[in-house]
């Protein structure tokens, strides 16, 4: 599990009084608020239906209950997890975390004692799921931090399987422990040894105590009014300062989601003429359109847009599908309309509002508030919002009534490209539901390619395509499912190359280039032939290759996909030509010998066919333009 990671101070309190969310220490009805204690970054957001019918569906699944009452206000915490993970506060308390589990392809509930008393307490067991009861001597050694073993449970639900959640009760029927079960339920009562919960929480009993419901998110609004007020003021005179300074024509970067929407408002409340930029990635939910629509209606304002159409859909057979570290997607479908835009409409450049928050990366927390950008020129970035977390913004937009994207009612995390890599497993699952036909064209694209590249359904059913890397907790999913994730393709025929640069948006600094074969490599015949030391030094790791020359650093996947980064685009593009010529040498080499004559340092010999670049290298490249297949190939 991805650790916490602190972008700015957690700002959650809670007005016992009012029994709303307030995101400071005092609420406006003169009451001190408690703190609530979430997991940061904690960028707080309100909960909306779907979320929780969804929460009460899978409560309702694992425990027969529902967790949430009607008619009660609920706060999701996103938290650190390999995909989407949120903790949910009701009533100033952190009840559960709900998230997507990979290897199950489902959502979990992990309940906490608060909601574990909320679901059980008063409850007949007879009519729940998931239950667990210890022996009375067992009791103080659980609240001490042991784990319940089996000889210690005197009763258990039948139907527990192993790794299901489980909530530990006393006797008498208090809630003590939750936890996750570590053998079925029926084994628990006739095994004499071996864990049977390995707890989560524990802790001594407590008396339930549920406040009165009925709040609503405009009690919230008028909870947090002073706490928002301040927030506006300094977001007005920080976007009429920037404008003052910079004296170029004020655009306003609208995405058709929430942190834009909020950037667009606060600009319309104190300045007059702007326009408004929309690049549409060709990728965007049918929503995300009508809503631009809309919103273009609404504020009356100029707007620029272009539209990428296909240009995904055409280029994908040339990269393959994007991954988190090759999202070569963001520089065919996203920079390229952006900068038209720009370049278009605004012939000495403009100032451009962006709904950027510190609490989103760890990469935003550490941007500046107004930037050059270094992507498309002649503009200036600027981040009115930069200290809001996202509860500050769906407040003040429940506060305007401005009309936001109908999308995060529908349980979606994020807005934006719809098959973006960088997107929960969780929300493309969900397309099957909310679109079905674009979840389809991308499944048949990506059922295609695996076959293509022996790798199976399974790969693309637990999102295996978004990273050509995986990260440790998903690659032990992978593992333990007997998943392959290594690529294998026979080359045939020409090997085509298709290749793009620029900088990097969605990540920090650098200038970078993605490319790719679009067919496997054989890593093996790479490493064996040594051909990337012409282009710097080389390391492997299973079915990854990295080379690395001064300050220019590329990887090699066995998907065939290349990514390089260097301190400018002609450098990144330099060092991406040499690599891919290299690995192109690797797979074609005939053993002509050109190269062994032409290297400086005799570092080249010829082996069963093959050229072989040995230790002696000083990836001086000679060996690289002299070689047959990269003059005639």
């Amino acid at each position: 599990m991805s650790k916490p990671v602190y972008l700015g101070k957690l700002l959650l309190h809670w007005c016992s009084n009012c029994n709303v969310p307030v995101l400071g220490k005092k609420c406006s009805c003169g009451e001190s608020t408690q703190k609530v204690e979430v997991t940061p970054p904690g960028d707080i957001r309100p909960a909306f239906q779907y979320d929780i019918d969804n929460i009460n569906a899978v409560s309702m699944k694992q425990f027969n209950a529902p967790l949430i009452p009607e008619g009660h206000l609920v706060v999701m915490n996103k938290a650190p997890y390999d995909d989407r993970m949120e903790e949910i506060i009701v009533d100033g308390e952190v009840l559960a975390s709900i998230r997507f589990e990979i290897e199950k392809l489902k959502w979990v509930l992990l309940p906490r004692l608060p909601g574990a008393r909320r679901l059980f307490e008063g409850k007949d067991l007879k009519d729940m799921r998931g239950w667990v009861v210890l022996d009375s001597g067992a009791v103080n050694f659980i609240l001490k931090g042991a784990s319940v073993l089996a000889p210690g449970i005197v009763d258990a639900d039948p139907e527990i399987q192993n790794s299901d959640e489980t909530v530990v009760l006393t006797p008498e029927g208090d809630i003590i422990a939750a936890g996750r079960a570590r053998m079925p339920g029926a084994d628990m009562l006739e095994h004499k040894r071996g864990v049977g919960v390995k707890t989560r929480w524990k802790g001594k009993p407590e008396k339930l105590n549920v406040p009165e419901g009925g709040q609503t998110w405009n009690d919230a609004v008028e909870a947090n009014s002073e706490i928002l007020d301040r927030f506006e003021e300094k977001a007005h005179s920080f976007i009429k300062n920037v404008n003052e300074t910079v004296k170029k024509p004020v655009t306003v970067s609208y995405s058709g989601g929430k942190d834009s929407l909020a950037v667009l408002q606060l600009t319309s409340e104190c300045l007059e003429n702007y326009d408004l930029l929309f690049a549409d990635t060709g990728l965007e939910f049918p929503e995300t359109i009508e809503n631009v629509k809309e919103i273009e209606k609404l504020y009356n304002k100029p707007l620029r847009t272009k539209d990428a159409k296909e240009a995904f859909w055409d280029s994908v057979d040339n990269f393959g599908p994007p991954s988190v570290e090759a999202r070569w997607c963001c520089k065919v479908c996203k920079l390229g309309p952006i900068t038209q835009i720009i370049e278009e409409n605004y012939e000495n450049g403009c100032l451009t509002f962006i709904g950027q928050r510190k609490y989103e990366s760890d990469a935003r927390a550490k941007s500046e508030r107004v930037w050059k950008n270094p992507w498309v020129g002649n503009q200036v970035g600027a981040s009115p919002i930069q200290d809001w977390t996202a509860m500050h913004v769906w407040l003040y937009i429940f506060k305007t009534k401005v009309p936001y994207n109908v999308m995060y009612e529908r349980g979606f995390d994020r807005i934006g490209c719809w098959l973006c890599p960088s997107s929960s497993l969780a929300d493309i699952v969900r397309l099957k539901e909310t679109h079905p036909q674009m979840e389809k064209r991308l499944n048949d694209y990506l059922l295609e390619y695996a076959e293509r590249m022996g790798l199976s359904k399974e790969w693309v059913d637990h999102g295996l395509w978004r990273w050509q890397t995986l990260p440790p907790a998903i690659a032990e999913v992978a593992k333990q499912k007997g998943i392959n994730i290594i690529p294998k393709s026979e080359v045939k025929g020409n090997l085509n190359f298709a290749v793009t640069s620029g900088y990097r948006p969605c990540r920090e600094g650098g200038m970078s280039a993605e490319g790719s074969f679009g067919i496997a490599l054989d890593m093996e015949l790479i490493e064996s032939t040594g051909q990337l030391r012409a282009a710097g030094k080389p390391a492997y790791i299973e079915g990854v290759a990295s080379v690395q020359h001064e300050d220019d650093r590329a990887q090699i996947f066995a998907s065939g996909t290349i990514t390089a980064r260097g301190n400018d685009e002609k450098s990144a593009r330099k060092f991406m030509t040499n690599v891919e010529r290299s690995v192109r040498r690797a797979l074609k080499c005939m053993g002509c010998g050109v190269c062994v004559g032409k290297c400086p340092n005799n570092s080249i010999t010829v082996k069963d066919e093959k050229a072989i670049i040995g230790n002696k290298c000083i990836h001086c490249g000679a060996c690289i333009d002299i070689c047959p297949i990269v003059k005639f190939g």
